[in-house]
C-alpha cells in the first residue's frame, strides 16, 4: 500500500495543529446492569445519554489509546469522531457517546472535552477552545444525515464540515473501512490524510492471511447465518488446509448433510448452496459430530448434549457439543496460521458457552499465528475472561475483516492510499 501513515504525520510535527481522528468507538451499552464505566468527563456538559449506561466492553476504546497517545503527547489537538450504533439521521440520546468520553479521558489519563453535537456550535467552541495535547470528542456522527447518505452531495457537505476541524486526518476507525461513509471516504479527501496505528496493524496481519500464510493454514467460522459468511467461504476455501464450521450457521450444513436439525436455526434458501461447498471442498470442511439442544432459547432452558444426527424435533441447538470441541481442537493442533470468526454457540449464556470457550482456548493453545477476527469473537475473548495476550491479533473490525479477505476494495482504505 501507498498509505502515509500516523508516524509520517508525526515527522512533520503536530505541536498546536488540530489533527480530526477518525475512530471506531461503536462500544456496547448496557442500559441494565450497574455503572461501572457511567462515568462522565470532568468537562462534559450535562444532558445526553440516559443514566444507567455502562460501557459493556471498552476494547474498541483501547484499541485506538496508542494513535491518540502519540498525537496529544506532541502536542496535537485531537478533535475525535466516531459512530455509535445505528441512530436514524438525527440525534438520539440512547446513542450519544458522553459515556464513551468519560471512559476514554480515564484511559487517557486527562480529560476529554465533549461536544454534544457533531458539526453545530457546540462541536465549534469546544474544538476552538482545544489547547496543546488536548482532546474532544464530537458527538455520534451518525447523529446527521450526511453521514450515511448515499447522495455524494449530502455527504459531501457534510464532510466539508467535519474537515473544518482538522488540518490533517487521521483514520484509525478499521471497523469502519468497509463503509463508503464522510467521515471514512469524502473528508480524507479534503485533508492530508494518514492511517493510525490500528488501522495499520490491522491492514498488515490481514494482508499475511491473504498472502502466503505459514502452513497448515486453520479457519474457524461461527456465528449465526451462512448467508453472512458465503463471500468468505468462498474466496478461504481454495486456500486453506481445513474449514471449521460451528455457531447457527452450521445447522444449515447439517441439513445439506441430510439431518434434520429441529427447531435449530435454518437457512432454508441457503441447502443446497452448503451441499455444494461440502462437495466442492474435498473434506476440508469439518462440521460438528454433537451439538448441546435445548427446549427453548434461553438462559435456564432444560438441555443435553445429543449427535448432530439425532436432534429431537423440538430441540434448538444453541452450542456444539464436547466430542466437537475436541474434535476442532484436534484439527487445530499443529496449525501455524489460524484465523478464527464467530462464536460457536450463545456464549453469552453460560450454559452454551463451552464450544465458544474450549475453541478458543484450543486456538490459544496452538503455538500458530492466530489472529480473531472481531465482532462476536473479540466480544468473546474477553466475556469469557480468556487471556487476550495469547492470541496473535484481535481484530475490531468484523465486517472489514471479512471484506478484506473476500479480496472487496475497502473504501475508507482506498481513500487513504489516493
Amino acid at each position: 500500500m501507498s498509505i502515509r501513515t500516523l508516524d509520517d504525520l508525526l515527522a512533520e510535527g503536530v505541536s498546536g495543529r488540530r489533527v480530526l481522528v477518525r475512530a471506531d468507538l461503536n462500544v456496547p451499552l448496557d442500559k441494565q446492569t450497574g455503572d461501572i464505566n457511567d462515568h462522565d468527563s470532568a468537562s462534559a456538559p450535562q444532558g445526553g445519554a440516559p443514566d444507567g449506561v455502562r460501557i459493556a466492553d471498552d476494547g474498541r476504546i483501547r484499541a485506538v489509546l496508542p494513535t491518540l497517545s502519540a498525537l496529544t503527547g506532541a502536542g496535537a489537538k485531537v478533535v475525535v469522531c466516531s459512530h455509535l450504533g445505528r441512530p436514524k439521521g438525527s440525534p438520539d440520546p440512547a446513542f450519544s457517546l458522553r459515556p464513551v468520553a468519560g471512559r476514554l479521558g480515564e484511559l487517557l489519563g486527562a480529560p476529554v472535552h465533549f461536544a454534544t453535537d457533531t458539526v453545530g456550535d457546540s462541536a465549534r467552541s469546544t474544538v476552538d477552545a482545544l489547547a496543546d495535547g488536548e482532546v474532544a470528542l464530537l458527538e455520534n456522527l451518525r447523529f446527521n444525515a450526511g453521514e450515511t447518505s448515499k447522495d455524494e452531495a449530502e455527504r459531501g457537505g457534510f464532510a466539508d464540515q467535519l474537515a473544518a476541524f482538522g488540518d490533517a486526518y487521521v483514520d484509525d476507525a478499521f471497523g469502519a473501512v468497509h463503509r463508503k461513509h464522510a467521515s471514512v471516504y469524502d473528508v480524507p479527501a479534503r485533508l492530508p490524510h494518514f492511517a493510525g496505528r490500528l488501522v495499520l496493524r490491522e491492514v498488515e496481519v490481514l494482508s499475511t492471511l491473504t498472502g502466503d500464510p505459514a502452513r497448515p493454514y486453520v479457519v474457524v467460522l461461527g456465528g449465526s447465518k451462512v448467508s453472512d459468511k458465503l463471500a468468505v467461504i468462498e474466496a478461504l476455501l481454495p486456500t486453506v488446509d481445513r474449514l471449521l464450521i460451528g455457531g447457527g450457521m452450521c445447522f444449515t450444513f447439517l441439513k445439506a448433510q441430510g439431518h434434520e436439525v429441529g427447531s435449530s436455526l435454518l437457512e432454508e434458501d441457503m441447502v443446497e448452496t452448503c451441499g455444494n461447498l461440502i462437495e466442492r471442498s474435498g473434506g476440508k470442511i469439518l462440521l460438528p459430530v454433537d451439538v448441546v439442544a435445548a427446549d427453548a432459547f434461553a438462559p435456564d432452558a432444560a438441555h443435553d448434549t445429543v449427535p448432530a444426527d439425532g436432534i429431537p424435533s423440538k430441540r434448538v441447538g444453541l452450542d456444539i457439543g464436547p466430542e466437537t470441541v475436541a474434535g476442532f481442537a484436534a484439527a487445530l493442533k499443529g496449525a501455524k496460521t489460524i484465523f478464527w470468526n464467530g462464536p460457536m454457540g450463545v456464549f453469552e449464556m453460560p450454559a452454551f458457552a463451552n464450544g465458544t470457550r474450549g475453541v478458543a482456548e484450543a486456538i490459544a493453545k496452538s503455538g500458530a499465528f492466530t489472529v480473531v477476527g472481531g465482532g462476536d469473537s473479540a466480544a468473546a475473548v474477553r466475556a469469557l475472561g480468556l487471556d487476550e495476550s495469547s492470541f496473535g491479533h484481535i481484530s475490531t473490525g468484523g465486517g472489514a475483516s471479512l471484506e478484506y479477505l473476500e479480496g472487496k476494495t475497502l473504501p475508507g482504505i482506498a481513500a487513504l492510499e489516493k
